[in-house]
């Protein structure tokens, strides 16, 4: 039967949308749900009267939706699982860890449902997914899974790079105070010995 879409059906369309399915998964899921009509006559005029309205909602939801793609996209997230042999994960990393992983390092909030694995990640290393973020619209990522306990060591990592670079910087200033230093120190040798030129001079005349 045909349905007029209310709000988006994840592979099928968006609000306004017109689509053949099921007459129970209409019944059942869509009508109880909320997501869809069924496409009378009548629906379908008043489909024709809320077009303009319904193509400004839509440039807006696609606008939102390409820039979340825009912070996603290419992103690299570190998850922490426990790795026995090989580097086999006790378990899987799931599409609600990585929800987690998003909001937490990059800031967005994802759906669960709309994270892509393709299959599932049960192996230490990079892996590439996807996030389904409206329509066609989707960000691809990158999950890097480490041993649990190695937080401690990139941490520890990072403090050492971070004190390597405060330790250049306060050798690049301690550099630039002793230039300083001995150009203050030759101006005023510079000026000392003109004065005692001057003196000099004024003394043989």
């Amino acid at each position: 039967m045909k349905v007029i879409l209310l709000k988006e059906l994840k592979g099928r369309g968006g609000e306004g949308d017109v689509i053949d399915v099921a007459r129970g998964f209409a019944t059942n899921y869509l009508f109880r749900n909320g997501i869809a009509i069924e496409a009378t006559p009548g629906e379908l005029k008043q489909l024709e009267g809320r077009r303009h309205n319904i193509e400004k909602r839509e440039l807006a939801r696609t606008t939102d939706a390409n820039k979340i793609k825009e912070a996603l996209d290419g992103k690299t997230l570190k998850v922490f699982a426990r790795v026995g042999e090989e580097g086999q994960l006790f378990g899987s990393v799931t599409a609600t860890m990585l929800a987690d992983a998003i909001a937490e390092q990059i800031g967005a909030t994802v759906d669960r449902k709309r994270v892509e694995l393709g299959k599932p990640i049960k192996e230490a290393g990079k892996h590439s997914f996807a996030v389904s973020i409206y329509r066609d619209i989707k960000a691809t990522l990158e999950v890097n899974v480490l041993p649990e306990g190695s937080e401690l060591e990139i941490v520890e990592a990072l403090e050492e790079a971070a004190e390597a670079v405060e330790a250049e910087e306060a050798e690049e200033a301690a550099e630039e105070v002793a230039e300083e230093a001995a150009e203050e120190v030759a101006e005023e040798a510079e000026e000392a010995a003109e004065e005692a030129e001057e003196a000099a001079e004024d003394a043989a005349e």
